[in-house]
């Protein structure tokens, strides 16, 4: 069966889409290399208070990093539903809106893997600030507390990943291409487990976070091809399937 072309009057939303894909890969990419080069942030509430104070810059690196890059997924996520809306508009538009809502609760709580929380640099701020031993256990224990949220189940990150397997589904039919398909349909089913298994699998999530932006750099590059599209053409209907 050939592919849907997509409707290219939004030719501009598929470049915004494509530069999108490239700045949620560079922001991943940057605290990626900074594991490697830096000290990794401790998960025990008064070490990364002590670690924060120490490395605020790098800290607050990673942290924007993580949290930015919910932006530009919401732009990737969108071009990407309306470029498979002519092959499945059900499928196409619950995957756009899961990983539009998914990065919306992103940005709302602030935080990300890895022990990342904006709450943490203000707790190391009272931490270096605190007279006493008391005053101290206690801003480890809400740092501590704070890490147990980051880390627990990520309701955002299971929609995050269901988007990406609702829209790969129908890229099997589009113009993204089978081996970008197969690779999503494979991401977003094991990022569900991740995300749902996170504190018990330890650094096998990495795995996923790492297939992450391969799957949208591949969508980013082809939605970027799309951007340049005749705008005379005309695009194919397909009989919606719900």
């Amino acid at each position: 069966m050939g592919s849907v072309r997509p409707d290219p009057s939004w030719s501009r939303l598929y470049r915004a889409g494509g530069l999108s894909a490239l700045a949620f890969v560079l922001l991943v990419a940057l605290p990626v290399v900074l594991v490697f080069v830096a000290p990794v942030p401790p998960t025990e509430g008064a070490a990364i208070l002590t670690y924060i104070a120490a490395n605020k810059t790098l800290y607050l690196t990673e942290l924007v990093c993580f949290v930015g890059l919910a932006v530009p997924a919401m732009v990737v996520f969108l071009a990407a539903a309306i470029a498979l809306k002519d092959v499945n508009k059900t499928t196409a538009a619950i995957g756009g809106m899961f990983g539009i809502v998914s990065e919306v609760i992103a940005l709302a709580l602030g935080s990300s893997p890895q022990s990342l929380h904006g709450g943490l640099v203000l707790l190391s701020a009272s931490y270096a600030a605190a007279g006493t031993d008391v005053q101290r256990a206690s801003l480890a224990s809400s740092a501590d507390t704070l890490i147990a949220a980051t880390n627990a189940v990520s309701w955002a990150g299971v929609l995050t990943a269901a988007a990406i397997l609702l829209l790969s589904l129908v890229m099997r039919r589009g113009v993204f291409g089978p081996p970008t398909a197969a690779l999503g349909i494979l991401t977003g089913a094991a990022g569900i487990l991740s995300e749902a298994f996170r504190p018990l699998i330890g650094p096998i999530y990495m795995l996923y976070g790492l297939a992450l932006p391969v799957w949208v750099g591949l969508v980013g590059w082809r939605l970027l091809q799309l951007s340049r599209l005749p705008q005379a053409s005309t695009s194919a209907t397909a009989i919606d399937r719900h």
